[in-house]
């Protein structure tokens, strides 16, 4: 079963591990306050007198202790990392929502619980949360929290299913078989297609199915209404192809696009509402972290001139391609040498490029060099969030050669965006084409709310030291 939240499809699994640890942070105050006070439940309510209800502290804390969770990547159905990174993510998550905890606490007086109280209530979250996700990692695949799903057709299209191999792609549905539409479909294993002769609706009986995707390669000839109308009133769930991947593996397969999907399907919002609430974003939050970070940009501004000279200069600018294919002059922290293109000819920026200087080498890993863009954002150029903007060369390249690329420009270009926090630093064709899937999906799902997961777990990517 998946939940959509924040403009993600989330798995079941998460999606019960992160109302699991709500309860438990939750639940983690009142034992703080019962501990610290030395009462018990039944004096709970002679407590209140003295220093009010505890449910909204309770509810506080959770909600804050959850939000950082989620920021540093721990509610992910991607998160990778081995048990020393999970611990590190937790404790910095842990730590970041003691600090915010407090810093609300401290400018709304009423709330105010106790250093006490704050401590112990961390400790016994941090317990909690170290329960939760060990009982988690032994359970997360086990089948009462997947769709059971048979797949109608066994051809190329079928085969995009039969291929997907990342364990987070494979995570939230088990494949119960193809059943091929007709004799010629036959591009997946013989031992994963289900022998004919009965109807669909009695074959998904039979395998417990919940879900029927339909990815046949030809649906001209042969398309089972009658069948697939039975499943339907089956109470089965009848999902085509393309909307199956971009619900499990949170991109939009080029390889089986078809125009009449992106036309016909729900998504791809543009309404003047919309566009007020990215542009207030964009605003709030690039005059924020100006703010907080003038003394970084100050600071890197005098390193790259000890470095490099005084005439040297700070800025980077270069011709990007924005909204609607129009080029703008983007800002960056310069980080490779003035002569990095002295022949004129753009290159990709490679990773370990001897072009990078030693200042440069540092603002690159610490993403110091993409503050200035926030300059961008406030002039409208760009957004906070959106696909990453690239140089006018690489895209008349790029759109000769990948379908649908131009698409990826009716939004704004973001300084981080849902391409560059699932998938590595490219810079080759086959990355462009790899990140143009995931564009794809965000043009499609974006709203306030997923910006603001995306803004959340960039703080992630920075703090981990991971490239965008």
């Amino acid at each position: 079963m998946r939940f959509r939240i924040l403009g993600q499809h989330l798995h079941s699994a998460i999606a019960v591990l992160s109302i699991v640890e709500a309860a438990m942070f939750f639940a983690a105050v009142y034992a703080a306050v019962i501990a610290r006070f030395h009462v018990n439940v039944s004096s709970l309510p002679d407590l209140r007198a003295i220093r009010g209800a505890v449910w909204p502290r309770a509810a506080l804390f959770s909600v804050v202790m959850v939000t950082c969770l989620l920021a540093f990547g721990l509610y992910s159905p991607r998160q990778r990392a081995r048990l020393a990174g999970l611990a590190l993510r937790v404790g910095l998550a842990l730590g970041t929502g003691l600090v915010i905890t407090a810093t609300l606490f401290y400018l709304v007086p009423a709330l105010w619980m106790g250093r006490g109280v704050v401590t112990l209530a961390a400790i016994g979250g941090l317990c909690g949360v170290t329960i939760s996700r060990a009982v988690f990692s032994q359970i997360v695949d086990e089948e009462v929290f997947k769709r059971r799903v048979l797949v109608y057709g066994a051809g190329q299209s079928a085969a995009a299913i039969a291929g997907l191999r990342r364990r987070a792609d494979r995570r939230g549905f088990h494949l119960a078989g193809f059943v091929p539409a007709n004799l010629q479909e036959r591009a997946v294993t013989l031992d994963r297609i289900e022998a004919p002769g009965k109807s669909l609706v009695q074959l998904c009986r039979e395998l417990e199915v919940t879900e029927v995707v339909v990815a046949m390669d030809d649906r001209r000839n042969g398309f089972p209404i009658a069948e697939l109308l039975q499943c339907r009133l089956a109470g089965l769930d009848v999902t085509e192809l393309l909307s199956f991947l971009e619900r499990e593996t949170g991109r939009v397969r080029i390889d089986v696009l078809n125009p009449s999907w992106m036309i016909f399907g729900q998504g791809f919002r543009r309404d003047p509402l919309r566009r007020i609430t990215s542009r207030a974003l964009d605003l709030g939050f690039s005059l924020i972290v100006l703010g907080l970070a003038l003394p970084v940009m100050l600071a890197t501004a005098l390193a790259i001139k000890l470095e490099d000279g005084w005439r040297a200069p700070v800025l980077y600018r270069q011709r990007r391609v924005g909204l609607g294919g129009l080029p703008f002059m983007l800002f960056k922290f310069r980080s490779m040498r003035t002569d990095a293109e002295s022949d004129g000819r753009p290159r990709w920026a490679q990773k370990g490029d001897s072009r990078v200087t030693r200042v440069g080498s540092f603002i690159r890993k610490t993403r110091i060099d993409e503050l200035p863009q926030l300059l961008n954002v406030l002039g409208g150029q760009m957004s906070v969030v959106g696909p990453r903007p690239e140089r006018p060369e690489f895209v008349s390249q790029l759109a000769e050669r990948i379908p649908y690329y131009v698409e990826r420009h009716c939004v704004k270009p973001g300084v981080t965006g849902w391409a560059q926090l699932c998938y590595p630093y490219g810079s080759s064709e086959r990355d462009s084409l790899e990140k143009l899937q995931y564009d794809l999906y965000y043009v499609k799902n974006n709203t306030l709310l997923f910006d603001l997961a995306i803004v959340l777990q960039t703080v992630e990517v920075v703090l981990m030291g991971k490239g965008l």
